[in-house]
């Protein structure tokens, strides 16, 4: 109860809207990503970051601010409509390519632009989103870390749904990784000892050694927020770099005493993190070859090169 005595105001029930951050120079990824975004980057037939707003899109989003940064304008231009390129594929005919243009041409999904000035973080860009999302809780993904749900239900609409009956303020996505690539990534320390699925969290680690890492459960870059993680934000001190990073923002919310968890990904679920060219390199593969058109030829190419090895 309030102190007017009426019943607290309930969290909505539906989380509709999304920030995508697509800020990074992607230095990791030149030349390929000199003249453009990174995750503008083909992976089979679409880039990058359609995936990920594609993921959104499945989950019930219907709001998408991208934090941008300077080079980024192809990633608006990809997302606005074309009629001048839709009316000459109807004249020549080209319904197929058209279909494939057309999955949000009845505007399900607003987007909109914002940029970071300067280079000051993760934490800095989700900060830049706070005016857009207001009081109502919202996800964050990396527009170039794309994440594949095979299941009927995808990883971000458990993550919503683990979210929502866990009364977190942030619930994040991670998954198992070797030992020895721990260093790679941030871990979590579970709460439990034998944590399940979903679990809650009381620390993070960010790149450890394999000697002092709490677990081998590595953060992938979907989170759902509640507005708390906006005060967080100011209250992080400047990190690796100089800049702000959402791991230490994170890590702020558990040193108030707030709820955080997490959600596993599934036997059905695999994270692409497109980030150098290894990485890269194995999501196009992969995607190329789950391609309904294109995949059978693309396996019976790379089975001849393997008799040829």
């Amino acid at each position: 109860m309030s102190e007017s005595g009426s019943l607290a105001p309930k969290r909505p029930t539906r989380i509709r809207k999304a920030v995508v951050l697509v800020a990074g120079f992607g230095t990791r990824l030149l030349p390929a990503a000199k003249s453009q975004p990174k995750e503008m980057l083909p992976v089979g037939r679409k880039p990058c970051v359609q995936y990920v707003v594609e993921e959104m899109q499945a989950a019930g989003i219907r709001e998408i601010l991208f934090i941008t940064g300077r080079k980024k304008t192809s990633i608006e231009d990809h997302f606005d409509a074309d009629p001048e390129l839709e009316r000459r594929l109807a004249e020549s005919g080209n319904q197929e390519l058209l279909k494939e243009l057309a999955w949000n041409n009845d505007g399900e999904i607003t987007f909109y632009f914002t940029r970071q000035a300067s280079q000051r973080g993760t934490a800095d860009a989700v900060r830049l989103a706070e005016e857009f999302v207001g009081s109502e809780p919202f996800v964050v993904a990396f527009g170039d870390t794309i994440v594949r749900s095979e299941g009927r239900v995808n990883l971000l609409r458990r993550m919503m749904q683990s979210h929502a009956s866990g009364d977190a303020v942030c619930t994040f996505a991670v998954e198992e990784v070797p030992p020895d690539e721990v260093y790679k990534y941030g871990v979590v320390q579970p709460r439990e000892s034998s944590p399940g699925v979903e679990f809650g969290v009381v620390g993070l680690v960010e790149k450890p050694d394999r000697a002092s890492a709490p677990s081998n459960l590595a953060i992938v870059p979907r989170y759902v927020f509640e507005r708390p993680i906006f005060d967080a934000i100011r209250l992080t001190l400047p990190g690796k770099g100089g800049e702000l990073w959402l791991t230490d923002s994170i890590a702020v919310l558990l040193k108030q005493g707030q709820r955080v968890r997490c959600v596993r990904l599934g036997p059905d679920e695999k994270r692409y993190d497109i980030g150098n060219f290894e990485t890269y390199f194995k999501a196009f593969v992969d995607l190329a070859l789950a391609d309904e058109r294109y995949g059978y030829l693309v396996r019976q190419h790379l089975e001849q090169k393997l008799l040829e090895l």
